[in-house]
Protein backbone atom coordinates (compact mmCIF):
# COMPACT_ATOMS: atom_id res chain seq x y z
CA UNK A 1 0.00 0.00 0.00
CA UNK A 2 0.91 3.14 0.09
CA UNK A 3 0.46 6.27 1.74
CA UNK A 4 -0.82 10.06 0.45
CA UNK A 5 -3.28 13.13 1.29
CA UNK A 6 -4.99 15.58 -0.49
CA UNK A 7 -3.68 18.78 -1.95
CA UNK A 8 -5.74 21.43 -0.63
CA UNK A 9 -4.83 23.04 -4.55
CA UNK A 10 -2.16 22.53 -7.62
CA UNK A 11 0.73 24.37 -6.35
CA UNK A 12 4.06 23.51 -6.02
CA UNK A 13 4.79 24.37 -2.69
CA UNK A 14 2.05 22.09 -1.57
CA UNK A 15 3.73 19.25 -3.24
CA UNK A 16 6.99 20.21 -1.61
CA UNK A 17 5.33 19.85 2.26
CA UNK A 18 3.31 16.85 1.65
CA UNK A 19 7.08 15.53 0.48
CA UNK A 20 8.57 16.37 3.24
CA UNK A 21 5.79 15.03 5.30
CA UNK A 22 7.24 11.53 4.18
CA UNK A 23 4.04 11.01 2.05
CA UNK A 24 3.72 8.56 -1.17
CA UNK A 25 1.83 10.66 -2.95
CA UNK A 26 -1.22 13.50 -3.84
CA UNK A 27 -5.14 13.43 -4.48
CA UNK A 28 -7.00 15.82 -5.99
CA UNK A 29 -10.43 17.05 -5.11
CA UNK A 30 -11.60 19.05 -7.95
CA UNK A 31 -15.08 19.52 -6.32
CA UNK A 32 -18.21 21.63 -7.88
CA UNK A 33 -18.18 24.10 -5.49
CA UNK A 34 -15.14 25.15 -5.72
CA UNK A 35 -15.37 27.98 -8.93
CA UNK A 36 -15.89 24.96 -10.70
CA UNK A 37 -11.99 24.24 -11.72
CA UNK A 38 -12.16 21.25 -13.85
CA UNK A 39 -10.53 23.16 -16.53
CA UNK A 40 -8.16 25.32 -14.78
CA UNK A 41 -6.83 21.97 -13.48
CA UNK A 42 -6.20 20.36 -17.12
CA UNK A 43 -4.70 23.45 -18.18
CA UNK A 44 -2.27 23.09 -14.80
CA UNK A 45 -2.04 19.28 -15.64
CA UNK A 46 1.64 19.65 -17.49
CA UNK A 47 2.90 22.38 -14.44
CA UNK A 48 1.78 19.80 -11.74
CA UNK A 49 3.36 16.71 -13.63
CA UNK A 50 6.93 18.82 -13.43
CA UNK A 51 6.55 19.59 -9.53
CA UNK A 52 5.51 15.94 -8.88
CA UNK A 53 8.48 14.34 -11.01
CA UNK A 54 11.16 17.12 -9.08
CA UNK A 55 9.72 15.62 -5.71
CA UNK A 56 8.94 11.58 -6.95
CA UNK A 57 5.56 12.10 -6.23
CA UNK A 58 2.51 10.50 -8.27
CA UNK A 59 -1.75 11.17 -7.95
CA UNK A 60 -3.06 8.96 -6.11
CA UNK A 61 -6.48 9.72 -7.13
CA UNK A 62 -8.37 12.39 -8.93
CA UNK A 63 -11.88 13.21 -7.92
CA UNK A 64 -14.68 15.42 -8.05
CA UNK A 65 -17.77 15.63 -5.34
CA UNK A 66 -21.21 17.00 -4.82
CA UNK A 67 -22.15 17.56 -8.46
CA UNK A 68 -25.99 16.65 -9.63
CA UNK A 69 -24.85 14.47 -12.65
CA UNK A 70 -28.88 14.06 -12.99
CA UNK A 71 -31.49 16.35 -13.91
CA UNK A 72 -34.73 16.42 -12.60
CA UNK A 73 -36.45 14.06 -15.93
CA UNK A 74 -34.01 11.63 -15.08
CA UNK A 75 -31.44 13.08 -18.38
CA UNK A 76 -27.93 13.20 -17.57
CA UNK A 77 -26.33 16.46 -16.90
CA UNK A 78 -24.19 17.14 -20.00
CA UNK A 79 -22.40 19.90 -18.43
CA UNK A 80 -21.20 17.55 -15.18
CA UNK A 81 -20.53 14.40 -18.08
CA UNK A 82 -18.16 17.33 -19.89
CA UNK A 83 -16.71 18.33 -16.44
CA UNK A 84 -16.03 14.72 -15.55
CA UNK A 85 -14.35 13.32 -19.05
CA UNK A 86 -12.17 16.65 -18.71
CA UNK A 87 -11.18 15.32 -15.46
CA UNK A 88 -10.56 11.55 -16.77
CA UNK A 89 -8.54 13.15 -19.60
CA UNK A 90 -6.57 15.42 -16.40
CA UNK A 91 -5.91 11.64 -14.46
CA UNK A 92 -4.41 10.06 -17.55
CA UNK A 93 -2.11 12.93 -18.45
CA UNK A 94 -1.17 12.51 -14.44
CA UNK A 95 -0.92 8.89 -14.97
CA UNK A 96 -3.35 8.70 -12.00
CA UNK A 97 -5.33 5.35 -12.19
CA UNK A 98 -8.38 6.54 -10.45
CA UNK A 99 -11.56 9.02 -11.00
CA UNK A 100 -13.44 9.30 -7.97
CA UNK A 101 -16.95 10.55 -8.68
CA UNK A 102 -20.76 10.26 -7.22
CA UNK A 103 -24.62 10.40 -8.27
CA UNK A 104 -27.25 12.47 -6.46
CA UNK A 105 -30.87 10.91 -6.14
CA UNK A 106 -33.53 12.82 -7.67
CA UNK A 107 -36.94 13.36 -6.28
CA UNK A 108 -39.06 13.63 -9.62
CA UNK A 109 -38.23 9.87 -10.32
CA UNK A 110 -38.83 6.48 -9.18
CA UNK A 111 -36.16 4.22 -7.36
CA UNK A 112 -36.29 2.39 -10.38
CA UNK A 113 -35.37 5.66 -12.72
CA UNK A 114 -33.01 6.62 -10.39
CA UNK A 115 -31.16 3.26 -10.25
CA UNK A 116 -31.10 2.87 -14.08
CA UNK A 117 -30.41 6.84 -14.42
CA UNK A 118 -27.42 6.38 -12.49
CA UNK A 119 -26.09 3.10 -13.98
CA UNK A 120 -26.17 4.75 -17.43
CA UNK A 121 -24.53 7.41 -16.25
CA UNK A 122 -21.59 5.52 -14.87
CA UNK A 123 -21.38 2.73 -18.37
CA UNK A 124 -20.40 6.30 -19.97
CA UNK A 125 -17.93 7.29 -17.26
CA UNK A 126 -16.21 3.61 -17.45
CA UNK A 127 -16.29 3.61 -21.62
CA UNK A 128 -14.31 7.09 -20.98
CA UNK A 129 -12.52 5.65 -18.63
CA UNK A 130 -11.21 2.70 -20.37
CA UNK A 131 -9.55 4.61 -23.07
CA UNK A 132 -7.03 6.04 -20.69
CA UNK A 133 -6.93 2.62 -18.19
CA UNK A 134 -8.18 3.96 -15.52
CA UNK A 135 -11.06 2.70 -13.16
CA UNK A 136 -13.95 4.76 -12.11
CA UNK A 137 -15.11 4.55 -8.33
CA UNK A 138 -18.13 5.77 -6.43
CA UNK A 139 -17.61 7.77 -2.69
CA UNK A 140 -19.42 6.65 0.08
CA UNK A 141 -19.62 10.59 1.43
CA UNK A 142 -23.59 11.07 1.86
CA UNK A 143 -22.87 14.61 0.10
CA UNK A 144 -25.28 14.98 -2.95
CA UNK A 145 -25.10 11.15 -3.37
CA UNK A 146 -26.95 8.34 -2.47
CA UNK A 147 -24.55 5.40 -4.08
CA UNK A 148 -22.97 4.84 -0.98
CA UNK A 149 -24.05 1.93 0.79
CA UNK A 150 -25.99 -1.09 0.47
CA UNK A 151 -29.00 -1.86 -1.17
CA UNK A 152 -27.67 1.35 -4.04
CA UNK A 153 -24.17 -0.69 -4.36
CA UNK A 154 -25.70 -4.27 -4.90
CA UNK A 155 -27.57 -2.75 -7.31
CA UNK A 156 -25.25 -0.22 -9.00
CA UNK A 157 -21.95 -2.16 -8.61
CA UNK A 158 -23.95 -5.33 -8.64
CA UNK A 159 -24.48 -4.60 -12.45
CA UNK A 160 -21.42 -2.80 -13.50
CA UNK A 161 -18.59 -5.44 -12.56
CA UNK A 162 -16.13 -2.92 -13.80
CA UNK A 163 -17.39 -0.12 -11.51
CA UNK A 164 -15.30 0.61 -8.11
CA UNK A 165 -15.70 2.31 -4.68
CA UNK A 166 -13.36 4.93 -2.78
CA UNK A 167 -14.20 3.93 1.03
CA UNK A 168 -13.80 6.41 4.05
CA UNK A 169 -15.11 4.68 7.40
CA UNK A 170 -15.97 7.28 8.69
CA UNK A 171 -19.24 8.10 6.70
CA UNK A 172 -20.41 4.50 6.87
CA UNK A 173 -20.17 5.46 10.96
CA UNK A 174 -21.90 8.70 10.89
CA UNK A 175 -24.78 6.85 8.55
CA UNK A 176 -24.79 4.20 11.56
CA UNK A 177 -23.38 1.76 9.36
CA UNK A 178 -20.98 -1.39 10.33
CA UNK A 179 -17.65 -0.41 8.27
CA UNK A 180 -16.03 -3.56 8.74
CA UNK A 181 -19.09 -5.40 7.50
CA UNK A 182 -19.00 -3.16 4.25
CA UNK A 183 -15.30 -3.87 4.19
CA UNK A 184 -15.87 -7.39 3.77
CA UNK A 185 -18.23 -7.68 1.60
CA UNK A 186 -17.20 -4.86 -1.02
CA UNK A 187 -13.36 -5.04 -0.11
CA UNK A 188 -12.48 -6.59 -4.16
CA UNK A 189 -13.95 -3.33 -5.33
CA UNK A 190 -12.16 -0.98 -3.63
CA UNK A 191 -10.08 1.55 -5.42
CA UNK A 192 -8.85 4.15 -2.98
CA UNK A 193 -9.39 4.78 0.48
CA UNK A 194 -9.64 8.15 2.73
CA UNK A 195 -8.32 7.83 5.96
CA UNK A 196 -10.18 9.88 8.49
CA UNK A 197 -11.21 10.19 11.58
CA UNK A 198 -14.40 10.34 13.58
CA UNK A 199 -16.01 11.01 16.95
CA UNK A 200 -19.73 10.67 17.85
CA UNK A 201 -20.95 11.95 20.72
CA UNK A 202 -24.63 11.76 22.43
CA UNK A 203 -25.60 9.95 19.08
CA UNK A 204 -24.75 12.60 17.18
CA UNK A 205 -21.51 13.87 14.95
CA UNK A 206 -18.88 15.58 17.01
CA UNK A 207 -15.86 16.17 15.27
CA UNK A 208 -13.63 14.91 12.46
CA UNK A 209 -10.62 14.55 14.57
CA UNK A 210 -7.16 13.00 12.98
CA UNK A 211 -7.33 9.04 12.48
CA UNK A 212 -5.92 7.09 15.55
CA UNK A 213 -7.38 9.96 17.95
CA UNK A 214 -11.14 9.07 16.88
CA UNK A 215 -13.51 6.00 17.44
CA UNK A 216 -12.73 3.96 14.63
CA UNK A 217 -10.48 0.62 15.15
CA UNK A 218 -8.03 1.22 12.78
CA UNK A 219 -6.13 -1.84 13.63
CA UNK A 220 -9.06 -4.06 12.22
CA UNK A 221 -9.76 -1.53 9.81
CA UNK A 222 -6.07 -2.37 8.32
CA UNK A 223 -6.34 -5.97 9.01
CA UNK A 224 -9.58 -6.10 7.04
CA UNK A 225 -7.92 -4.36 4.24
CA UNK A 226 -4.96 -6.99 4.00
CA UNK A 227 -7.63 -9.59 4.37
CA UNK A 228 -9.81 -8.94 1.35
CA UNK A 229 -6.18 -8.47 -0.37
CA UNK A 230 -5.91 -4.27 -1.03
CA UNK A 231 -2.92 -3.28 -1.69
CA UNK A 232 -3.63 0.44 -3.26
CA UNK A 233 -3.55 3.91 -2.10
CA UNK A 234 -4.72 5.05 1.23
CA UNK A 235 -5.66 9.08 1.40
CA UNK A 236 -5.46 10.95 4.72
CA UNK A 237 -8.06 13.69 4.49
CA UNK A 238 -7.86 16.53 6.81
CA UNK A 239 -11.51 17.04 7.66
CA UNK A 240 -12.23 19.03 10.78
CA UNK A 241 -12.21 22.42 12.07
CA UNK A 242 -11.03 21.96 14.87
CA UNK A 243 -7.24 20.48 14.05
CA UNK A 244 -6.43 23.28 12.30
CA UNK A 245 -2.72 25.46 11.68
CA UNK A 246 -0.29 24.05 13.89
CA UNK A 247 -2.75 21.68 15.86
CA UNK A 248 -3.55 20.45 12.67
CA UNK A 249 -0.47 20.02 11.35
CA UNK A 250 0.85 17.67 14.75
CA UNK A 251 -2.41 15.65 13.87
CA UNK A 252 -1.56 14.74 10.50
CA UNK A 253 1.89 13.92 11.85
CA UNK A 254 0.58 11.41 14.42
CA UNK A 255 -1.66 9.63 11.92
CA UNK A 256 0.98 9.25 9.53
CA UNK A 257 2.99 7.43 12.06
CA UNK A 258 -0.18 5.31 12.73
CA UNK A 259 -1.10 4.33 9.61
CA UNK A 260 2.95 3.78 8.66
CA UNK A 261 2.58 1.20 11.50
CA UNK A 262 0.03 -1.19 9.79
CA UNK A 263 1.98 -1.23 6.47
CA UNK A 264 3.73 -4.01 6.12
CA UNK A 265 4.64 -4.08 2.48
Amino acid sequence: MKLGIISPDFKAKNFEKIKAMGLDFVEFCVNFDKDNRYQEFYDETDNIISSLKELDLFVGSVGRWGANKINNDGSHNIEELNADEILIKAAAKLNCPVYVTNCNYVEEISLYENYTAAISYFEKLIEIGKRYDIKIATNNCRWNNYVTCDPAWSVVHGHLKDLFIKFDPSHCIYAGGDYLSEMKKWGNRFAHIHIKGSLVIDGERFDDPPAGLDQTNWGAFMATLYAVGYDGTLSIEPHSSVWKDELGEKGIEYTIKLIRGFMFK
